[in-house]
Parts: C-alpha cells; structure tokens; sequence
C-alpha cells in the first residue's frame, strides 16, 4: 500500500512541475486596496492546493489518532478482564481443592477462631510452666 502512496505522490509531484515549466507567469492579486501580491501561477496553485490539503490532512490524523486511542482502551478492559476472569477461575478452582482437603478446627467452640501461639495439642503432657 506504500508503495502505491508513494507512486501517487511522484505522480502528482511530476505532474505540478511540468503544470509549473508552461504557465511560469507573474500575476499580480489585489488583497486589500492598497496592497498587491505579485506571484506566479504555480505558487497560487501551490498554495490552493495546501489551502484544501492540510485541513482534511488533519482531520484525518486527529480523527485515526483518537480511534486509535479508543482501540488500546478497548485492548487494555479486555485484557483487564480476562486477567480477572482468570484469577477467578484460578480462586474458584482452589477453593475446590481446599473443600476437598480435611479441615482442622483447632479452636475451642466452634465460631471461635483458633489461637495462634497456642500449641495444637492441649493434652495435659506435663508441660513447662504448669
């Protein structure tokens, strides 16, 4: 596709200098009332052509700039969401695991959490301190 870009552009490039070589000719513009332009024909083409060009060229790059944009954040919620879809699967899938592994209650009732520095068997085995 570039390279059929870059041929138009020769194109059109080959095409201006020749426009250019036959109407070489000076013409005067009258801009204000007292204040005159003298200038070639192919300079006025030039500059109509810029005058036309580089709005819509603008427009154009601001307007892919901004889909652009849009894609990556679309990409990146995706990708967001997938991760997470993931770890819950991955969380679902241990607790799975766990439910089928023994479960050691080692707290004294049964909605009171377990101590933590107390030894796991509190069997009267004589023990330092008692």
């Amino acid at each position: 596709m570039k390279i059929l870009r870059t041929i138009f552009w020769v194109l059109a490039a080959f095409g201006f200098l020749i426009f250019a070589i036959y109407n070489w000719q000076p013409v005067e513009l009258l801009l204000w009332q007292n204040l005159v332009l003298e200038t070639k024909v192919p300079v006025l083409a030039l500059l109509a052509f810029l005058a036309g060009f580089l709005p819509m060229w603008a427009l154009h790059r601001s307007v892919t700039w901004q889909l652009n944009r849009r894609i990556r954040t679309l990409e990146n919620s995706l990708k967001n969401s997938a991760l997470a879809h993931r770890a819950d699967l991955d969380t679902a899938a241990s607790a799975s695991h766990a439910a089928d592994r023994p479960v050691e209650n080692s707290g004294k009732t049964a909605g009171e959490p377990a101590d933590v520095f107390s030894p796991s068997d509190t069997g009267s085995d004589g023990g330092a301190g008692e």
